[in-house]
């Protein structure tokens, strides 16, 4: 097993180690630091911000800082200006040193593995001596009023020297600048003085124009007000942008890097694994291989036995099983014989009830045939009783005939106006039981008169209808008591004259007449 092993045991170990040896050479960069890998080229690796592989004892590695650093410029001495005047100047420099390729190259030579308090003190003399010479060509009022230009200059002047050693100048603020004299102190006196005449001078020529000059000014300085807020949101919006694409930059580096370490990292646990479980396999193998001639021989020894209690068990089972097969048979049985015997009672239950239906619907059919046949003996005698007042009617009607011939028209109106009393007061019976009477609508009548009118439209219908019967004018008899009726025609009816009177009477007294 061994010999089979070797020829990958010798690879394997070679790997490792070299994985061994990369994951000591592992190094990363900061953003703000170069690191420089050389030894075996020339010009070495630079890493800013990001991984790299420096092989043992081959390459070293080295350290330069490429953060700001504060540089204080001081002149130490009086330092005579121009115009002859001995001044001192105090001022402050940003530096730091050059991100570019040549830039850390030139650095490299001076700045290298140094801390940031080093490096600003060894440039601390060549900015010192730079100001010097750029105080030495102003005037002591140039350098006093006007400290942008002096610190341009000194920082134009600086750059050169600091071109070469791989430093970038930043920015350069002057701070403070005396004299030994007192003269800054008096050409400031001078310009109070000429600033106090001016001043006077312009407020006697502002006096007369303050209103306009004040709205101005308000106007001017909410302008200047508007435009310096405007411009700082504008550069505080450049400064978060580009804040988030530095950071952006930098997040990214830093994930290249974290990525290209987690790789390699895996890779090597990778390989490490690989070959530990090659080692632990061959050993299980060989394991495996003598487990396997135990359990053959332990096997047959435990066949015999296993078959042996097979047996016992399935005739076991088999004797449990006819005797649960014989008990669910009679069960089944049991149950069969009452569901038969539950339907043979529900059948003659049926039956029963059938029969007793049928008869009561025989009873029925009795009972309603009897019915009919009482309704209709009962129909016969009411048929009967209605032909024989039929008949007995008819025959009072022929004999009412054969007397009215008798008799002459007088005497079958006198009989007609009898009843006239009789009909006038059932004619007016439904007026009698009206409580109330609402009249809507009117026109030319009243509507009282259109109710009581109806009384007498009613009368002269029933007297159409009986001339029309009797063939006897009615509203002539009516008039049998007029002037015309006595003088002219003549008419007299006996009987008649009480009888009208009456009649006009009732209807007056119900409310018919007009």
């Amino acid at each position: 097993m061994m010999e089979l092993l070797m020829p990958w045991i010798v690879p394997a170990a070679g790997v490792i180690a070299l994985l061994l040896i990369l994951a000591g050479g592992y190094v990363k960069a900061p953003p703000d630091q170069a690191y420089i890998i050389s030894g075996l080229k020339k010009d070495g690796k630079i890493l800013i911000g990001r991984a790299g592989i420096r092989i043992p004892f081959f390459e070293r590695l080295d350290r330069l800082y490429l953060g700001q650093m504060t540089v204080d410029i001081k002149t130490g001495q009086s330092v005579p200006t121009n115009d002859f005047i001995n001044v001192n100047v105090d001022a402050v420099a940003k530096v730091r040193i050059s991100p570019t390729e040549d830039g850390i190259k030139l650095a490299s030579k001076n700045f290298l593995n140094k801390h940031p308090e080093d490096i600003t003190m060894d440039l601390q003399d060549s900015l010192q001596g730079n100001m010097r010479e750029i105080i030495g060509t102003l005037s002591l009022k140039e350098i006093n009023t006007d400290r942008d230009s002096f610190s341009d200059q000194v920082m134009s002047k600086a750059s050169r020297d600091m071109d070469k050693l791989g430093i970038e100048i930043l920015s350069c603020n002057i701070q403070n600048v005396t004299d030994e004299n007192g003269l800054i102190k008096d050409l400031g006196a001078d310009n109070t003085s000429k600033i106090k005449k001016d001043a006077a001078i312009a407020k006697a020529q502002a006096d007369r124009d303050i209103a306009i000059a004040q709205a101005e000014a308000d106007k001017a300085s909410n302008d200047a007000r508007v435009q310096a807020q405007t411009e700082i949101a504008q550069k505080n919006n450049q400064l978060a942008i580009k804040k988030a694409e530095l950071q952006k930059e930098s997040d990214t580096k830093k994930a290249e890097a974290d990525a290209a370490y987690e790789i390699q990292r895996q890779e090597q646990e990778k390989t490490i694994q690989t070959a530990t479980v090659n080692a632990q396999i061959a050993k299980a193998e060989r394991e495996a291989e003598l487990r396997k001639q135990q359990v053959a021989i332990q096997q047959q020894a435990l066949e015999a036995e296993i078959n042996k209690r097979a047996d016992a068990d399935r005739y076991a089972v088999e004797q449990k099983a006819a005797a649960e097969l014989a008990k669910r048979q009679r069960e089944a049985e049991a149950k069969k014989y009452e569901l038969e015997m539950e339907a043979e009672a529900m059948r003659a239950h049926a039956e029963k009830e059938a029969e007793a239906t049928k008869a009561k619907a025989a009873a029925s059919r009795y009972a309603a045939e009897q019915e009919a046949a009482g309704i209709q003996a009962k129909g016969a005698a009411e048929a009967a009783a209605i032909q024989a007042k039929m008949l007995a009617e008819a025959e009072g009607m022929e004999k009412k005939a054969e007397a009215y011939a008798k008799y002459n028209n007088a005497a079958v109106i006198e009989m007609m106006v009898n009843i006239m009393p009789q009909m006038a007061a059932e004619i007016a019976k439904p007026l009698s039981s009206i409580d109330k009477v609402n009249i809507y609508g009117g026109g030319d009548n009243n509507g009282i008169s259109q109710v009581s009118g109806s009384g007498a439209t009613v009368m002269q219908q029933v007297f159409d209808t009986m001339s029309e019967a009797t063939g006897v004018d009615f509203r002539e008899i009516l008039k049998a008591q007029t002037y015309d009726a006595k003088v002219t025609r003549n008419i007299n009816v006996t009987g008649i004259e009480k009888s009208v009177e009456k009649e006009l009477e009732l209807g007056k007294d119900d409310g018919i007449g007009g």
